[in-house]
């Protein structure tokens, strides 16, 4: 079933990593041709700064031609725009990893379904798979 779906930044690297940890729901939508699959600047810039302090090895292969991989993998760059920062600065504080919020707000605001395993997204609301 073609579905719109946001990547979390935890799916976005299992994917990359051909990681079994990812759920056959996540997986099957991520792999349908017909779904738009998209992958927020808040992922990659997150994933520059995780890997430049260390804390990402497994990036090394990608990192520098981050936006070449996505689009290798069929997947939609999700710019931030205003209206994402605006929404994600009025979330409420369930949750405060700034990329976890931003992600959340450019789901609600675009209306997709976000890919992640983290139960917690679920208090704002947002259409969430796993």
């Amino acid at each position: 079933m073609a579905m719109r779906i946001l990547l979390d930044t935890h799916v976005l690297l299992w994917w990359l990593s051909g990681n079994e940890v990812l759920s056959i729901p996540a997986r099957t939508a991520i792999a349908d041709g017909d779904s738009e699959t998209f992958v927020s600047a808040a992922s990659t810039w997150e994933i520059a700064i995780k890997y430049k302090q260390g804390r990402l090895p497994t990036a090394a292969s990608f990192v520098g031609d981050i936006e070449g991989t996505i689009d290798r993998h069929g997947f939609l760059g999700m710019p931030i725009t205003i209206n994402h920062s605006d929404l994600a600065g009025g979330l409420p504080l369930h949750h405060k990893d700034p990329f976890d919020r931003m992600l959340i707000a450019q789901a609600q605001a675009e209306r997709l379904t976000l890919v992640s395993n983290e139960r917690l997204f679920d208090r704002y609301g947002v259409a969430r798979l796993w």
